[in-house]
């Protein structure tokens, strides 16, 4: 691609533009209209919550199968909020950086220069940049998993601040080849093998044939229904079944068989297609005009490997160009961290959007495997899947991701849902298609256009859907919705002032019956807000926050096996940088007592996002991402982990109790 030199306008708010055009209900109409008479306040303010009144989960505190809440206090002494560059946590426990960004992960990577000069093949070679979700992997884990002393710290890279990632970043277009390609490298997944020492402390095994990483540029395979589609045809697959990289890899998930899933959030930023027309598939996802976010497609001299990015029909044909090249990415990877030669794997059926993460509910013997997923940007939608196929834990592989339906949400006034099937066989969405005058060829097609299928089904629109989190002994789903300021007052009614829903909230609810069920019911677990935000429900119990536990942006959620649900934020802007909530943090929540704390304050500018804790739950890995990311080179806000004005650099964090108890407990 020839270009004149211009300056680049790089976007790294993490954020998609809005593309959700349709005529559906957004999911505060459907709050407001049924809980007119219901109200949240912060001071003198009424705003509308939901209090559930319908729902088995809040009125019995029982699942829909009957099983009792399981009781998780929360032991440890609350932290006050704070702007220090550090990372916080409460009295007793212990908080040490692992892994940052550019650590030698596998042979011949050289070592991090704390002036960023490593080269683009260093970088392949190390921890990528933007720790995001994460799993930690039990080196027994096809033998039950009981091991809490080594495995295997699997962790998604979402993307690059060039002004961090280089040691020199160069703000113009057309880009430096070995810049970009540097980029590339450090997005995508690391898999390290770690074992803890007999003094308790964690180390990278070196050498380890485990240790691997998954970049940008990583062959991979298509899968599922899409796999063959004409749509995938580019010239580096011209039968359209192979591919290449993961980018925008934001959370993630795990499987029943021990693999693990990466998911490609906000991918169609990468693109740019300056054709007169797009197709559906480029403009209901955001593909851009001009250029690209990281202008990867001008980068000189010009490689196949970056040309790509240009989704401009260029050839004659499909087969020699890229105009397809977008097609290959909003998909879930599956990836087998125990195998370091293994073909990661796209699996289609999931559907294509801006995967947050994908979480599964407990699988049972017998049954249909299900799980959910959000498209993280505003007026999107919750998905959810069941296989078409059982479970079965001696059989089950990836082979069950490739049959089965995908659904969407819609949350109904009265406190109940649908799972409304984007099914090409299902008559009712074939009557919805035609209603809205949408047609869809195939299965393939449906799923190549995830969101244009669930708006002509008339799903609800959701403030950024992200983290998904599953109970593990009551089965209610929980889902992070961060926030929303582009919502009107148009969008609102008289008790529901949240015009502009700056600080977010977290909805929840109950399959019906069991949890491949095609109905549930819902209600708004927590609201996000300043200090004296109450949040009331239908057991009577109002929690309503203190300068303690006060919260905006829910982002990362997880449950551990005592039914503790962890909750990160990610707060941006002024809401980071000014007011009374401090630096971005992490909390616990007890969903039975209603019980909230403070447990982690991150350094300055940084997300906290990815938990998990070893087997016997001693010890927590959490991910650190980009602190101190805001400013010039040179002036950068953080220098953590390494302190004394040194660059930034996004990390895991190990977090242990000093007298060796269970993190939380």
């Amino acid at each position: 691609m020839t270009m004149k030199e211009k300056k680049l306008k790089i976007d790294i708010s993490g954020v998609d533009p809005i593309c959700n055009k349709s005529k559906g209900d957004d999911f505060y109409d459907v709050v407001n209209r049924q809980l007119s008479r219901r109200s949240f306040l912060k001071g003198g303010l009424g705003v509308a919550v939901s209090s559930f009144m319908l729902s088995p989960l809040m009125a019995g505190c029982t699942s829909s199968k009957g099983t009792a809440r399981s009781s998780a206090g929360l032991g440890f002494q609350a932290i006050a909020g704070n702007r220090t560059d550090v990372v916080d946590v409460p009295v007793g426990y212990r908080a040490q950086p692992f892994l940052p960004w550019g650590t030698p992960l596998v042979p011949g990577a050289g070592e991090f220069k704390t002036d960023a000069s490593n080269s683009a093949l260093d970088q392949a070679r190390q921890v990528g940049s933007h720790h995001d979700g994460m799993h930690f992997f039990p080196i027994d884990v096809k033998e039950g998993g009981a091991s809490s002393k080594e495995g295997l710290l699997v962790m998604n890279h979402e993307y690059v601040d060039p002004q961090i990632l280089h040691a020199s970043f160069s703000p113009n277009a057309p880009r430096p080849q070995q810049e970009v390609l540097k980029e590339m490298m450090a997005h995508g997944v690391s898999v390290a093998h770690i074992i803890r020492k007999p003094d308790g402390e964690w180390q990278l095994v070196e050498g380890s044939p485990y240790n691997r990483r998954i970049t940008a540029s990583t062959p991979m395979q298509m899968s599922g229904p899409v796999a063959g589609h004409d749509k995938l045809v580019t010239r580096f697959s011209p039968d359209g079944t192979k591919t290449r990289g993961t980018i925008n890899n934001c959370s993630h998930g795990h499987t029943p068989w021990g693999t693990y899933l990466t998911c490609e959030e906000n991918w169609a930023g990468c693109f740019m297609n300056d054709d007169d027309t797009h197709p559906r598939e480029h403009e209901r996802y955001g593909v851009n005009r001009e250029n690209s976010r990281y202008y990867w497609e001008t980068a000189t001299p010009g490689l196949d490997e970056t040309l790509r990015f240009n989704a401009s029909s260029t050839g004659s044909t499909a087969a020699d160009d890229y105009r397809n090249e977008p097609n290959h990415f909003g998909w879930i990877v599956e990836i087998d961290p125990f195998n370091a030669k293994s073909t990661p794997v796209k699996r289609s059926m999931l559907g294509r959007f801006a995967h947050e993460g994908i979480v599964f509910a407990p699988a049972v013997e017998g049954e249909p495997l299900v799980a959910y997923s959000g498209d993280d940007s505003r007026f999107e939608y919750i998905y959810k899947f069941v296989s078409a196929k059982p479970y079965y834990k001696a059989t089950a592989s990836g082979e069950l991701l490739n049959e089965g339906t995908l659904y969407v949400a819609q949350f109904n006034d009265d406190g109940t849902g649908r799972w409304l099937p984007l099914d090409i066989e299902n008559s009712e969405f074939q009557a919805k298609a035609s209603e809205a005058g949408v047609g869809f060829h195939s299965q393939a097609d449906v799923l190549l256009n995830t969101r244009l299928a669930a708006d002509v089904m008339g799903a609800t629109k959701m403030d950024r859907p992200e983290w998904g989190a599953v109970h593990p002994t009551t089965k209610e789903v929980y889902f992070s919705l961060t926030n929303n300021t582009r919502r009107t007052e148009v969008q609102t009614n008289a008790v529901n002032p949240r015009a502009e829903n700056a600080y977010g909230h977290i909805v929840r609810w109950s399959e019906d019956n069991q949890q491949s069920a095609e109905s549930f019911h819902w209600d708004i677990f927590l609201m996000g807000g300043e200090a004296g935000t109450r949040t009331p429900n239908a057991e009577g119990k109002d929690l309503t926050l203190t300068s303690n536990n006060q919260f905006a942006c829910p982002d990362g959620l997880w449950f551990d096996h005592r039914g503790t649900l962890w909750i990160q934020t990610d707060m941006s802007g002024e809401l980071l940088s000014e007011g009374s909530f401090g630096n971005n943090g992490m909390y616990a929540a007890n969903p039975e007592s209603g019980e909230l704390k403070r447990f982690l304050v991150g350094p300055v500018d940084c997300e906290i996002t990815g938990v998990v804790t070893t087997p016997d739950g001693k010890t927590m890995f959490v991910n650190v991402q980009h602190p101190g990311d805001r400013l010039a080179p040179g002036k950068f806000s953080s220098s953590w982990p390494a302190g004394n004005g040194a660059r930034p650099r996004s990390a895991t964090v190990i977090i242990t109790r000093e007298d060796g108890g269970v993190v939380g407990a």
